[in-house]
């Protein structure tokens, strides 16, 4: 990967909808060969995906939270088996093996406590080999990015 490649990934972070006229453009480049390298980063799976940024209040989802959980048996199997549930979770906005006392982070969202309290109850609990859940429910988001640090 090049600076171009860098400089090329950037804008499209900043402006996931650019046109590939626009984007050769600040590139310095002509359409196709800014067309060429686009794809080739999205074959290589480096760009993995173009999505809208929503705001989760604006949406009725109010409260967001970090669920620790520590599983009984962390064999692979067993784990792999809480990782796919967790992928069922439409409120598990990420799922992360983590060190330390807990052996998974969540970040969930909800509407409101007692939808944070049913997930918890009736979905995690209830998941076989689940020994403990910690949750933390975020009071105010101070900030969330997105995007990459291209530059270092």
């Amino acid at each position: 990967m090049d600076k171009k490649d860098l400089k090329l990934l950037d804008i499209l972070q900043h402006q996931g909808r650019i046109s590939i006229a626009d984007l050769a453009d600040k590139m310095n480049m002509s359409d196709t060969p800014c067309l060429r390298r686009v794809k080739k980063l999205e074959q290589d799976k480096v760009i993995i995906g173009y999505q809208a940024q929503l705001d989760p209040q604006k949406l009725d989802l109010n409260i967001s939270a970090f669920i620790y959980v520590r599983l009984a048996d962390c064999t692979s199997v067993k784990a792999d088996k809480f990782e796919l549930e967790m992928t069922k979770l439409k409120q598990v906005m990420e799922c992360a093996v983590i060190t330390g006392e807990y052996d998974y982070m969540l970040k969930i969202v909800a509407k409101d406590l007692l939808g944070l309290e049913c997930l918890i109850k009736q979905n995690i609990n209830n998941i076989d080999n689940v020994a403990q859940v910690h949750s933390t429910v975020v009071l105010k988001p101070v900030f969330s990015r997105t995007m990459l640090p291209l530059e270092q």
